[in-house]
C-alpha cells in the first residue's frame, strides 16, 4: 500500500510540474526572418509595401515606444517600399486615437492609419477598412459597386491565434478582372500628394514642359490628365526613361499614353515631359488624377498583424494583386529556468525512488516468509 501511494504522489509530481510552474514569459522579442530572406525581396520586387503594426500583444496607446521600435526593427531589413526606405503606414487599434499617439506617429514618420478608426487625427491620413479577403466574409457588393477613383482597401489575415484563416478565391478572381489600380496605402497616398504638385510652364513661345518636384519622404510618381485644343508636333520625356503606357496597365510606373484631345502623363519626381508645335506653344491645361492611368478605382489588400511574412503571403505568389503588409515584432516565449532542472530531478528520482522501494517491499516480503517458517 505504501509503495503505491509513493509512486503515487511521484506520478502526481510529474503531472503537476509543467501544471503549475510558473509560466513562460514573453520578455524578449523574435525576428521574422523571411523579411530579408527570399519573400520579402521578392514581395518589395513586385512592387508591395511594408509597414507597422507595432509589437505582438502591445497596445500603442499605452507603451508608444512600440511605434519607433517597429519602424527600427523593420528598416532593419528590408525598405517600406521601391519607392522609399521608411514606413510611411501603420495599423492601428480600432476605435478613437489620442493626441498623444498621433504625435508618436507623426513625429516616427508614419503619414498613413487605418482602418477601423473613428476619427482621423489632423497629423495623419485616414484609410478605413472596405471589406474583407477572409472566405465567407467578403462583401461582394462592396467590389462590385466600387465608386470612381475610390480606394477599396481589404483587410487579410492568415492566422489568428491557432486558426489558419482561408481566403475568398471568389473575391480574389472577382478583383483580378476588374479595371483597377492595384496598389498599397503609401503608393496610393504619395502618388495623390505627386499628383497634386505636377505643374506646367512656357519654357518659350513653342515649347511647353510639365514636371514633378522631388518629395521628401518617397519618389511616388504622380499623374495627371493634360489637354488642348491643337495637338502638339513633338513630346520628349526628360530625365527619365521615355515609356509610353498601355490602356491595360495596372502597376503604377512613370510614363504617358494618349487619349481624346490630350494624353494622361504619369511623372516621376525630376521628370518633365515637354511638347511643342511649330508657331506657338499650344493652350493647355492640367488636371491630378487620383488614379493611375485613368482606371476605374484602386485595390489594395492589407495583411495586419503580419508576424510571418511567409505564412501571409504564401497564397498570393502569381497574384497581380498588391499588398501593404502591416509587420509586428513577434513575441519570442522565453523559457522559465527552473522548468528543466525540475523535469531533470523528477526523471533522476523517479527510477532510484522505485528501485528502492521495489527491493524494501522485496526484503518486507522475506522477513515476512521467515517468520511464517519459524511459526510453523
Amino acid at each position: 500500500m505504501l509503495t503505491r501511494r509513493v509512486v503515487g504522489l511521484l506520478l502526481f509530481a510529474i503531472i503537476a510540474v509543467p501544471t503549475f510552474a510558473p509560466a513562460a514569459a514573453a520578455t524578449e522579442w523574435d525576428d521574422d526572418n523571411w523579411l530579408w530572406n527570399i519573400i520579402g525581396p521578392e514581395r518589395l520586387a513586385l512592387g508591395d509595401e511594408f509597414g507597422c503594426h507595432g509589437y505582438e500583444g502591445v497596445d500603442i496607446h499605452d507603451e508608444p515606444w512600440a511605434i519607433s521600435g517597429c519602424r527600427d526593427y523593420l528598416t532593419a531589413f528590408t525598405n517600406a517600399s521601391r519607392w522609399g526606405q521608411n514606413p510611411v503606414s501603420f495599423g492601428v487599434p480600432a476605435g478613437e486615437m489620442d493626441s498623444t499617439t498621433a504625435d508618436h506617429l507623426h513625429s516616427s514618420g508614419f503619414r498613413i492609419v487605418g482602418d477601423l478608426l473613428e476619427s482621423t487625427p489632423s497629423q495623419l491620413h485616414k484609410i478605413d477598412r472596405t471589406t474583407s479577403l477572409e472566405k465567407g466574409q467578403t462583401e461582394m457588393s462592396a467590389l462590385e459597386d466600387a465608386a470612381q477613383d475610390e480606394l477599396v482597401s481589404i483587410y487579410w489575415v492568415a492566422r489568428w491565434h491557432d486558426v489558419k484563416i482561408r481566403e475568398d478565391k471568389s473575391a480574389i478572381s472577382l478583383l483580378e478582372s476588374q479595371d483597377v489600380w492595384f496598389t498599397t496605402w503609401g503608393e496610393w497616398y504619395m502618388h495623390e500628394r505627386a499628383s497634386h504638385r505636377i505643374g506646367g510652364s512656357y519654357l518659350d513661345n513653342q515649347t511647353i514642359a510639365v514636371g514633378l518636384a522631388e518629395d521628401e519622404l518617397w519618389r511616388v510618381p504622380g499623374s495627371v490628365l493634360i489637354e488642348w485644343e491643337i495637338e502638339p508636333e513633338t513630346i520628349t520625356m526628360l530625365g527619365g526613361v521615355e515609356h509610353e503606357l498601355s490602356a491595360d496597365e495596372q502597376h503604377l510606373h512613370a510614363g504617358y499614353r494618349f487619349v481624346e484631345n490630350g494624353l494622361i502623363a504619369t511623372l516621376s519626381p525630376g521628370e518633365y515631359l515637354s511638347f511643342s508645335a511649330a508657331n506657338h506653344a499650344p493652350a493647355f491645361t492640367i488636371t491630378p488624377m487620383t488614379t493611375f492611368n485613368g482606371l476605374h478605382h484602386s485595390v489594395v489588400i492589407v495583411g495586419h498583424h503580419v508576424t510571418n511574412l511567409h505564412e501571409w503571403s504564401s497564397d498570393f505568389y502569381d497574384s497581380p494583386l498588391r499588398f501593404t503588409w502591416l509587420i509586428e515584432r513577434p513575441a519570442a516565449l522565453v523559457m522559465d529556468w527552473r522548468l528543466p532542472v525540475i523535469a531533470v530531478a523528477v526523471l533522476i528520482a523517479t527510477p532510484v525512488t522505485i528501485k528502492f522501494l521495489v527491493k524494501r517491499d522485496q526484503r518486507i516480503s522475506e522477513n515476512v516468509g521467515s517468520i511464517d517458517s519459524d511459526t510453523d
